[in-house]
């Protein structure tokens, strides 16, 4: 056994040790801490052209079956200590818990409160189902055909596979590719460079909890491979920025996670009382440490921005950097010092628009926003007040607690907001709550103080999975066979 764990690559369930292996340094240390291997571009292209011996191993399984095998996976991936490799080394759940941090930066705290969001999703998978299906009865994509709504549906899979570009910063957005395997679709998952912990964890979960290994296939890989495999696949779920989203908006096999840049607005009805919203504020800008597309990062008030956006800051001023495993800890830190960098500067040079306010940086004092702790690196939690919703960081969305507050009239409100993937509007205006409903911009839309990061498991956000798997087909069936 090396001294240190090594991962292969898993081609459609099988191990594979590459002689190109790429070492996964401490965030805090610098020092090794994970060796995995890398699938070259040769590779990944013989990956993806024998994919349908994999979906039909898998389909041998009915669904309400797999359903019941994820929800026993979710329980697996929370409890039990499984396989690291294939050297014979394992790994306990505080394992996990200790390895995400050192290369990702995470608190423990951070990283358990994912792996109970990630259990969820597990264990109401059918709760999921039924949402991304709209109540389709499960035993339909068996058979092939069937009834909704009292008449005749059929759905046909348009992939033999869903091959997933996964990202760093967060383990819950695993979540967004696990049903794909309780509706039979096999997965092909390249790992974020500091994260190949979570979909390894989950892989182990799945096959123990009686998948066939066939179903997964684990290929790290650089930026070539990628490129390879956003080429080639037959549907693609990828995490990315602005430029990605819009480099693939036209591409139908393509489904981009981006910027959230998820609000809330404050309706004038409600305003007055906006002390009384301070927590679903807070919640909704630092939860999960602002590393979430559904963290809120613009607020829009009719009034009182600035006293707003300043008790915002005091209410954050005590987030800051902590050891990884202190109970308290809430701040994450970063495993690319880069990314910070960028941040801050982006930031700074934003603060130069005239009219803006850091409302933190003045409870700050000469504490810069950038900062380091026992060798890592971290932004401390930053609300800005911005003159109007032009400005460029009214609109920004970054991996940390950050938010702009900018007054802008309720008429207004609609017309300038933009893609947003969830808002929250405080209101009970019966003239105002139609025309969010009517909005084109808003995709998730909570209507009431509820804060932007809290999850309905029946109502799918940011693109529906099952849709963009399976495609509806008109049919006619004889009597006889219905």
């Amino acid at each position: 056994m090396s001294e240190l764990p090594e991962l292969p690559l898993l081609r459609h369930g099988v191990p594979y040790t590459s002689l190109d292996v790429s070492e996964i340094q401490g965030v805090s240390t610098g020092e090794p801490v994970l060796r995995v291997s890398q699938a070259n571009s040769g590779l990944v292209a013989r990956e993806l052209t024998n994919t349908k011996a994999a979906r039909a191993e898998l389909q041998k399984i009915p669904m309400r079956q797999r359903m019941e095998m994820v929800k026993k996976a979710g329980e697996i991936f929370l409890n039990d200590t499984l396989p690291l490799g294939t050297d014979g080394r394992m790994q306990s759940p505080e394992d996990y818990v200790k390895q995400l941090s050192s290369t990702g930066g995470l608190p423990h705290r951070l990283i358990r409160m994912n792996m109970q969001r990630l259990a969820a999703v597990f264990g109401q998978i059918d709760i999921i189902l039924r949402g991304l299906t709209r109540g389709l009865d499960p035993d339909v994509l068996d058979r092939g055909y069937g009834e909704q709504g009292g008449a005749p549906v059929s759905f046909g899979c348009v992939t033999d596979h869903l091959a997933v570009i996964l990202p760093s910063n967060s383990p819950a957005v695993n979540a967004l590719w696990i049903p794909a395997i309780a509706m039979g679709v096999p997965v092909i998952l390249k790992p974020g460079r500091e994260e190949p912990w979570t979909p390894w964890r989950i892989i182990e979960a799945m096959i123990k909890a009686g998948f066939p290994r066939s179903a997964f296939s684990f290929l790290p890989c650089g930026h070539d491979g990628s490129a390879l495999i956003v080429r080639r696949a037959g549907r693609v779920m990828m995490f990315g920025d602005d430029a990605t989203v819009a480099q693939h908006a036209s591409d139908p096999r393509v489904e981009v996670h981006g910027s959230g840049r998820s609000k809330i607005l404050i309706g004038e009805d409600k305003i007055e009382q906006w002390r009384d919203f301070l927590p679903v504020l807070v919640e909704s800008v630092s939860a999960n440490s602002g590393r979430s597309c559904i963290n809120t990062s613009a607020i829009l008030v009719p009034k009182y921005a600035a006293e707003i956006g300043q008790a915002m800051a005091e209410a954050l001023k005590d987030m800051l950097p902590r050891a990884s495993e202190d109970p308290e800890a809430t701040l994450s830190g970063f495993a690319n010092p880069a990314m910070p960098e960028w941040i801050d500067g982006t930031i700074t040079d934003g603060m130069q628009a005239k009219g803006a306010v850091d409302h933190s940086a003045a409870l700050r004092g000469n504490t810069p926003r950038r900062a380091a702790h026992q060798g890592m690196n971290y932004l401390l939690p930053t609300i800005v007040g911005c003159p109007d919703f032009d400005h460029p960081l009214a609109n920004r969305e970054f991996l940390f607690p950050f938010a702009s507050v900018t007054e802008v009239p309720q008429a207004q409100m609609l017309d300038v907001i933009g893609p947003s993937l969830v808002v929250t509007a405080i209101t009970e205006d019966q003239s105002w709550i139609p025309l969010l409903l009517e909005c084109p911009h808003i995709d998730r839309l909570n209507l009431g103080p509820t804060p932007t990061n809290r999850v309905q498991w029946d109502q799918p956000h940011e693109g529906n999975l099952f849709e963009f798997l399976f495609r509806r087909r008109s049919i006619g069936v004889p009597a006889v066979a219905a």
